[in-house]
């Protein structure tokens, strides 16, 4: 199994929060999706006949493209690849994108899953976050998408200042009663050189209360859980059958080809990168040549890596995977320094599985930091 990104790098406006790579510029909107389907071209042989099980739309914002550049590029795929029958094709977008006609359009396509970025139901959260769509929006793409569309995840965010516990709980009950079947959900994090950062500086806004997301984050699992939802991921809510399989892959660590400016690619040893850069990403497959760096992942880097991802999510850790891939060294390791977290139940062991517990969860990252090795090679 395989998976393709196609990564759209331009957005109506700047999200405060956002350090992504994209361009609020559309000038160059037509020569990128001549570039992107050139590379899916010029990379087509990197899989060697696997089967290419996801596609997916991330940025930026793809629902910026139009719905035939959009049917190009997925057109290019299926013309390249070895591509399943059943493969998901998911598309990022943002409410304001997503009116009647432009839904039946996707619809139409072989785009079968959105996954729609509402972040907040409430206008002064969206103003707040400089989102480029209003609450009402929000609510009435989503209204018009579950006429047309099965397979739906919606993105929110909690921690934001001024969101209160009430508010929270009903943006989550507005997406249980859509029947959404698929909820991501993030804090908010201040990331460096954003709007955000600029505004807690300078008092604009009070700085992220990591006390507020933890029982905002509690909140969300306790609700999503007692509807029928599975916590598969730390930011990752699915009713059965509706996990994303695009990012289940990355998790599992499948193969997978990043194209476009800033995309990451991994091949199961290695990792690359393109350009962050529009116009040299152009120039370059103007010319067919790969802007990307590329690093050979070592053994603890992988170790790392699998330690941190499966920390997140509900496959957890197999240590008979860290014997079998990394060693006895590995694994003696992992045990000795996860012990104290077992002793205060945030990690578990069951059926020779590291997971993380429902206390634990929230903290994953953390935790996986202090079980990274560093200095075995």
């Amino acid at each position: 199994m395989a998976g393709i990104y196609i990564h759209i790098p331009f957005c109506k406006q700047a999200c405060h929060y956002c350090d992504f790579h994209f361009s609020t510029s559309l000038k160059k909107s037509d020569a990128m999706v001549l570039a992107l389907a050139k590379e899916l071209v010029l990379r087509k042989n990197e899989f060697k006949g696997e089967l290419v099980e996801t596609i997916y739309f991330g940025g930026g914002t793809p629902s910026i493209l139009s719905s035939e550049d959009l049917n190009h590029l997925i057109d290019e795929v299926y013309a390249n690849y070895k591509v399943s029958d059943n493969t998901e094709i998911t598309i990022e977008a943002n409410p304001d994108d997503l009116n009647d006609k432009r839904i039946k359009e996707l619809a139409a396509s072989r785009v079968n899953r959105l996954s729609i970025g509402v972040q907040s139901f409430f206008e002064e959260d969206l103003k707040l976050m400089n989102r480029a769509h209003n609450a009402n929006e929000a609510k009435k793409c989503l209204e018009l998408a579950v006429q047309y569309f099965d397979n739906i995840s919606v993105d929110l965010i909690y921690g934001i200042p001024g969101l209160t516990n009430e508010k929270w709980l009903e943006n989550i009950q507005i997406l249980l009663d859509l029947n959404i079947p698929h909820i991501s959900s993030y804090a908010l994090t201040v990331e460096h050189k954003t709007a955000l950062e600029k505004m807690i500086q300078k008092g604009e806004i009070p700085a992220l209360d990591d006390g507020v997301a933890h029982e905002q984050f509690l909140m969300l699992v306790d609700k999503l859980e007692a509807n029928g939802f599975v916590h598969y991921e730390l930011s990752n809510f699915g009713k059965p059958n509706y996990f994303s399989q695009n990012n289940s892959a990355y998790w599992l660590g499948k193969k997978y080809i990043g194209i476009g400016p800033s995309a990451h690619s991994y091949d199961g040893i290695n990792r690359s990168w393109n350009v962050s850069n529009n116009s040299l990403y152009i120039k370059s497959m103007q010319e067919s040549k790969l802007p990307s760096e590329v690093e050979t992942l070592s053994i603890t880097d992988r170790y790392n890596e699998y330690v941190m991802t499966g920390l997140r999510t509900v496959w957890g850790v197999s240590l008979e995977i860290i014997e079998k891939e990394f060693g006895k060294d590995y694994l003696e390791y992992l045990l000795q320094n996860a012990q104290r977290f077992l002793d205060d139940e945030k990690l578990i062991i069951e059926s020779n599985i590291l997971k993380t517990t429902k206390k634990g969860k929230f903290f994953c990252d953390g935790i996986a930091s202090d079980l990274f090795w560093l200095n075995l090679e």
